[in-house]
């Protein structure tokens, strides 16, 4: 029978198996590009996710690292550990105690006397934080004012203007009702401690100076000018630190001059 030839001859199985795999992939080929830009959308964010924790994480190792030297900046603790250590220098005693005690007796007493401001720092800046219900920038702001409050009720207004002077074209655009800047605060503050700590050192200086004059001339009195003052009188400067319980004493005076 002769073909008809007008009707379209069929394709080899082939090309048809060929041509159909073609269209599949034509017609895939979108939603692929599609499903890829998701999934690159996707990885993108979890690697931002990762890379704030990375700085968090960065961040909080560095902030742990510098505890210590937050400790002296921000905190009573100046002020304490001068007034301890010139009360050795006027005993007489060199290593007793030792820097070891003091610094831990005026590490605890800097925890008495700031334990309300930690307090406070923690429940309004770090806490809100650790669970997320506060952005980083103003947890750090909420945490840094009660340390903020502490430093201006306690520094010299002469420092810090002492301190504005010193870098006049820095602070030029601050305007002069703005708040005392972490710049010049916590510097000032320190100076400001430390010049406290030794009018304090000074007071407590006196008495021990009283006995040293007091044994130096009764031994040129008695004419052993060989024998060293500050041997004969270290005895009755110990005797008259403990008897007057000057420990308690100046631990006392020193956290109640914060006012706690």
């Amino acid at each position: 029978m002769a073909s008809d030839p007008s009707c379209p001859r069929p394709l080899p199985a082939g090309r048809a198996v060929l041509l159909g795999t073609l269209a599949l992939l034509l017609l895939a080929g979108p939603a692929a590009a599609q499903q890829f830009t998701l999934d690159l959308g996707a990885e993108g964010a979890e690697g931002a996710s990762l890379t704030g924790r990375a700085i968090q994480l960065f961040a909080i190792v560095t902030l742990l690292s510098l505890a210590p030297g937050i400790a002296i900046m921000v905190t009573c603790f100046p002020f304490i550990v001068t007034v301890l250590s010139i009360l050795r220098q006027a005993v007489g005693v060199q290593q007793a105690p030792p820097n070891m005690l003091i610094v831990s007796l005026a590490l605890f007493l800097t925890w008495f006397v700031m334990e309300p401001v930690f307090t406070e720092a923690w429940e309004s800046g770090v806490s809100p934080l650790l669970e997320g219900t506060v952005e980083p920038e103003a947890a750090l702001q909420a945490t840094a004012l009660p340390f903020r409050r502490f430093m201006e009720g306690r520094v010299d207004p002469d420092t810090v203007a002492e301190m504005r002077a010193a870098a006049p074209e820095r602070l030029a655009q601050t305007a002069p009702d703005a708040p005392v800047s972490f710049g010049v605060l916590v510097p000032a503050f320190l100076l400001s401690e430390v010049t406290r700590g030794f009018e304090v050192g000074f007071l407590v200086f006196l008495p021990f100076l009283v006995i040293d004059l007091a044994v130096a001339s009764i031994l040129m009195s008695m004419g052993m000018m060989m024998v060293p003052p500050a041997v004969v009188s270290l005895p009755f400067k110990l005797g008259f630190f403990v008897l007057a319980d000057g420990w308690s004493l100046l631990a006392g005076a020193l956290v109640r001059s914060y006012g706690t």
